[in-house]
């Protein structure tokens, strides 16, 4: 019977690359894919691959001061990255504002992702990414945390450095705004069923 060798966990890999810097790189290859798409869709394409890598340089430095309590680094590292977007705010901002000019070709996982998208979205498109870029960007940073970043409450308060009520409280406010950008409805909820 052949075993596969047990993976380490991520808290495992940045103490061991205390002393093996070269163990850090197996958390660039979990979580920089992760990292660019999330990039991607709030920054596009042509920012991600150098704020991914930043994301990674600044954790490589700081790797030492990680809290190894915890056994998983996205937190951590969409935090490192989230304050790195955060320079490029008016980046942000700007790229909504010409997405909402624009018609419906822009990043899309998968092939049902491109139909949800053409079907399900594309009306409500404008008014959706109109309402993204008039969010404060705090507001903005939890939303998109948790529903691009697929990042939990705790996750995304770790990764702010905000307490949990704060999450919970910014991701309402944002959520109530954009649904009413939207005319409260939902566009990926399917109205004639």
């Amino acid at each position: 019977m052949i075993t596969q060798p047990a993976t380490r966990g991520d808290a495992d890999l940045v103490s061991a690359s205390w002393t093996q810097p070269e163990a850090f790189a197996e958390l660039f290859d979990r979580y920089s894919g992760m990292l660019y798409r999330y990039v991607s869709k709030r920054l596009g394409p042509e920012s991600a691959e150098d704020l991914v890598g930043e994301t990674f340089l600044v954790a490589f430095s700081r790797r030492r001061s990680y809290d190894l309590a915890y056994p998983d680094a996205r937190p951590w590292l969409f935090g490192i990255l989230t304050k790195l977007m955060s320079r490029q705010h008016r980046t942000e901002a700007a790229r909504y504002r010409a997405l909402s000019r624009t018609p419906v070709d822009g990043y899309e996982d998968s092939p049902a992702d491109r139909v949800a998208v053409r079907v399900s979205a594309q009306a409500a498109r404008p008014a959706l990414i109109s309402a993204l870029a008039a969010l404060p960007a705090k507001d903005r940073d939890v939303l998109l945390l948790i529903t691009w970043g697929e990042l939990t409450y705790e996750e995304v308060a770790r990764a702010l450095g905000i307490p949990v009520g704060t999450v919970r409280s910014r991701l309402n406010r944002g959520r109530r705004k954009v649904r009413a950008a939207l005319g409260d409805t939902n566009p990926m909820l399917d109205e004639e069923a």
